[in-house]
């Protein structure tokens, strides 16, 4: 199943996302929750890093890093697409290897059936 990633742009969903639920491991935090103004085509996920993770280039390849990883996640694991996701990256998660990132978000996605 091909699907195409949409970041939230509005406020309010960002702040929605907050008070729902969270799941954190070790290199980012995940929160989720059901949105009802989404369309259920379409994976809803944004990524935020903080500045200080690093300067903008860093920043930038975890951003890729995270998004690529999205779009695995998409085609391997059979994600509910009726969900709205956030991922707040987390300090550590520059120095470490893409195979242990992609392996505990991997996981933790899994959890949010």
């Amino acid at each position: 199943m091909k699907s195409k990633i949409s970041s939230l742009s509005k406020n309010e969903d960002f702040k929605s996302l907050l008070s729902g639920k969270k799941i954190s491991n070790p290199y980012s935090i995940i929160f989720f929750k059901k949105i009802s103004s989404k369309n259920n085509k379409l994976l809803n996920a944004s990524i935020v890093t903080k500045r200080k993770i690093g300067n903008a280039v860093k920043r930038n390849k975890i951003k890729r890093r995270l998004r690529n990883i999205m779009n695995d996640a998409i085609k391997k694991i059979n994600m509910d697409l009726n969900y709205s996701y956030l991922f707040i990256a987390k300090k550590n998660i520059y120095d470490a290897e893409y195979k242990m990132i992609k392996n505990s978000i991997f996981k933790d996605l899994a959890k949010v059936r």
